[in-house]
């Protein structure tokens, strides 16, 4: 048995848990249903990255998973601190991370990928993984959308972020089909 402390803290058995620096929230409200719908997203990916046999693509869906940690803390910080987060040293989503999914898409888009209208998932694992964790990107992005009608505001590079992940992914399962 472990010494060290429980992850049952039971301070959630009344239907609340806690934002980044301490405030109490409903586990319905809107940042959690965020927060929630990106640690999906990582989860997702994480099973399209233990699928995948190219080891490019799983160092590629690794710091994806990486970049999303750092903005469920964002996200996980409510409106009146979110001054102190970005003062803070914890990671942020910036330009380079922006640019590197750019990259990736770029890379894909040159290969000039036949594929026409809609994809039908399941051509196999790979492509399959790949097409749930891009469902699980847009209902992410929907979340992340949906916050600064709830007072919480959101960076606009978050927006471009989640919008360039849901791409890569949509491409790296047609990519995975061929």
């Amino acid at each position: 048995m472990s010494s060290g402390p429980s992850i049952a803290t039971r301070t959630g058995d009344d239907g609340t848990t806690s934002l980044l620096y301490g405030q109490r929230v409903a586990k319905d409200h809107p940042q959690i249903e965020a927060v929630g719908a990106f640690d999906e997203l990582n989860a997702a990916i994480g099973f399209a990255k233990a699928t995948t046999p190219d080891p490019a693509q799983r160092t590629l869906l690794e710091l994806i998973q990486k970049d999303l940690v750092a903005l469920m803390g964002e996200l996980a910080c409510a409106e009146s601190d979110a001054a102190r987060y970005a003062e803070s040293k914890f990671q942020k989503i910036g330009e380079p991370e922006l640019a590197r999914l750019d990259a990736a898409l770029a890379a894909l888009e040159a290969r000039a990928m036949k594929y026409d209208g809609w994809a039908t998932p399941g051509a196999n694992l790979p492509a399959a993984a790949l097409d749930l964790a891009r469902t699980a990107g847009r209902r992410a992005e929907r979340r992340l959308v949906a916050l600064p009608a709830q007072g919480r505001s959101v960076r606009p590079v978050l927006l471009q972020f989640v919008n360039r992940v849901s791409d890569l992914l949509w491409l790296l399962a047609r990519a995975a089909e061929s």
